[in-house]
């Protein structure tokens, strides 16, 4: 729009030094003065309007600017939105690798206790056949948890996959 108001107001200021000197030959030539009168009033007119175009050229220079200075400022707030955001996912995610490193290692002394009472129930078991069945339940609890345990394992390793997709994705 600028470009446009220029190239207007160029054309215009031409048009008017075209009519200005056209005038003047004309006066030269002995112009009438009714003529003389009304190139006077045209140029009058011109010069208004030329004035007017660079007054409206400045205004819309100075809310473009204006504009400008507000997109620049929102850019910069959204930009450090994202900045702290990103900031609190690193933080999460440092918090649930550290959560999931103590329930692993929980799960691990979990796994060699159960290891331990296996060994104990089948002592247990050649020393007394009446403990079979309080064995037996031992046993399917025993298998139940290894497969909570290894569940819980494979749940952790997806987690684990999910947030190493899920950070670079957010960071960039």
């Amino acid at each position: 729009q600028l470009l446009e108001a220029k190239a207007i107001l160029s054309l215009a200021q031409t048009q008017h030094a075209l009519q200005l000197q056209q005038a003047k030959t004309q006066m030269n030539n002995v112009v009438p003065k009714k003529q003389f009168e009304q190139l006077q009033t045209s140029l009058r007119e011109e010069q208004c309007k030329a004035q007017q175009l660079q007054e409206n050229l400045h205004r819309q220079a100075e809310q473009t600017c204006r504009q400008l200075v507000r997109t620049l400022e929102e850019h910069e707030r959204l930009l450090q939105a994202a900045v702290e955001h990103a900031e609190g996912l690193e933080h999460n995610l440092r918090s649930t690798e550290a959560v999931l490193a103590q329930r692993a290692a929980q799960l691990k002394d979990a796994q060699a206790q159960l290891s331990r009472n296996k060994l104990l129930i089948k002592d247990l078991h050649k020393e007394n056949r009446g403990f079979a069945m309080a064995l037996h339940m031992a046993e399917l609890k025993q298998k139940s948890t290894e497969e909570k345990n290894q569940l819980l394992e494979e749940q952790a390793s997806a987690l684990k996959q999910l947030i190493g997709k899920i950070t670079p994705a957010s960071l960039s």
